[in-house]
């Protein structure tokens, strides 16, 4: 299936089947124009501006080997950072340097010493959210040279004996080590505590975007810090050191607000528009709805909202939640349930102020106006086998899912998509003359 409207932003899309190695760019007629078959699986890629790609790395078979690496239009690798754990994101900095996001372990000694209740987590252990910067120093080498952990930011009420005792309610800017989302408790990976899955930075505030999938909310920090003073509480232009400087989405989280207040479910893809943009400095967010058995919110939306930010800072009055009330702009279908990606999936605005979508759970892109009328659409025609064959329905896999259910879900899934405008620079030298199509077929 494949729509182009003339109101469609005319560019170059970059998409993989998710965990596969190839990656195709294709024009909005759906022709191919490149593809790069990487050594190993990836969930998704970016386009340098140098013309690389950057990709995260990882085969199932060969854990626990993650990497994000930089490779050139051949495929061939340049350079492979292994620092961290890597995982769902990552970005190549202004200055050079890999922004990658990872996880850190924490035994359970450690973390019933930080006042955790031993009933919400694994017997064994836990992973803190953990994001390093590390500078390519070789073709297999790299080094940190700045890191945030989550686990340098904690509160909690559970037990005044331990460490990190405080008042949440007090402390909006600290991460409540006990929160969890009660009526969806049962269904969370104990040891997955919080789930972050994806980063961005903004250059001009020097500050990194974090999206916490776990608390349904969006967080920002400081990136102007030292090594030191990210993991405390003063110094960098903020002067608040690694505290979170603005959070939003779901005020439950730091005991500002009820069930009923909670505006983020589930989200991915976190994006700070780029200036030039319609909306630029604004926070794009894809809002994938509550998968889970009480289904709250069956149904996805893209999310604009406008972030209260005072200089360094963020406006917070006091016994409030972070504003902003609601989004400035939302994308949902007519029939809201129409358009419903409980997982993976995200969002990125065009240069033309249209914004272009990947609902990654069906396997398609769309891209919507302002006004939330489609001027382009495009089914992933490829799974892990290769190209699918016109005519044919998606077929579907089996896949074990949280708390043992077994879901079935399509073969052609994508965890993200971008397009690319005609002079960005990275496509510049790159032959791009059509090729055929890659096989389209008729959605089931």
């Amino acid at each position: 299936m494949l729509l182009n409207e003339p109101e469609a932003f005319d560019g170059y899309t970059l998409f993989n089947k998710r965990g596969t190695p190839t990656l195709y760019l294709i024009d909005n007629q759906g022709r191919e124009v490149h593809r790069w078959e990487l050594e190993r699986r990836t969930l998704f890629a970016r386009l340098l501006e140098n013309g690389n790609l950057l990709a995260f790395a990882r085969d199932l078979d060969r854990e626990p080997e993650r990497s994000v690496r930089e490779v050139d239009r051949n495929g061939n690798i340049l350079w492979d950072c292994m620092q961290g754990v890597p995982h769902h994101d990552f970005l190549k900095m202004p200055n050079g340097n890999v922004l990658l996001l990872s996880l850190q372990h924490k035994p359970a000694a450690a973390v019933i010493a930080a006042g955790a209740n031993p009933d919400f987590i694994a017997a064994d252990s836990l992973f803190a959210p953990h994001i390093v910067e590390a500078r390519i120093t070789g073709p297999a080498s790299c080094e940190i040279v700045w890191e945030w952990s989550a686990w340098d930011h904690l509160i909690q009420d559970f037990d005044p004996g331990k460490a990190n005792y405080g008042v949440v309610a007090e402390h909006p800017e600290l991460i409540d080590l006990n929160f969890r989302l009660a009526e969806v408790a049962d269904w969370l990976d104990p040891m997955d505590w919080i789930h972050s899955n994806g980063i961005d930075y903004n250059p001009e505030l020097d500050q990194i975007m974090l999206l916490p999938r776990h608390f349904s909310e969006v967080w920002i920090i400081d990136h102007s810090t030292t090594r030191a003073e990210a993991a405390g509480s003063s110094g960098g232009n903020s002067g608040k050191g690694g505290d979170l400087l603005y959070r939003w989405g779901n005020p439950r989280a730091y005991r500002a607000g009820t069930a009923d207040d909670q505006q983020l479910f589930w989200p991915h893809n976190p994006e700070w528009i780029p200036p030039g943009r319609p909306g630029a400095g604004n926070i794009l967010i894809f809002n994938n709805g509550d998968e889970f058995p009480d289904f709250r919110r069956g149904y996805s939306s893209v999310d604009e909202l406008v972030p209260p930010v005072d200089g360094a800072n963020y406006r917070l009055d006091p016994d409030q939640a972070y504003g902003p009330a609601e989004p400035v702009w939302t994308y949902t279908a007519a029939t809201p349930g129409d358009f419903y990606a409980p997982y993976i999936s995200g969002a990125q605005r065009l240069p033309n102020g249209n914004t272009l979508i990947c609902d990654g759970v069906n396997g398609t892109l769309f891209e919507v106006t302002p006004a939330g009328k489609t001027v382009w659409q495009y089914v992933n025609p490829t799974s892990s086998d290769g190209p699918l064959r016109q005519g044919e329905p998606v077929p579907l896999q089996k896949l074990d899912w949280v708390g043992g259910v077994e879901i079935e879900i399509p073969v052609n899934q994508m965890y993200r998509a971008y397009r690319y405008a005609p002079d960005y620079p990275g496509l510049q030298g790159l032959d791009l003359t059509p090729g055929a199509p890659i096989e389209l077929y008729d959605s089931p």
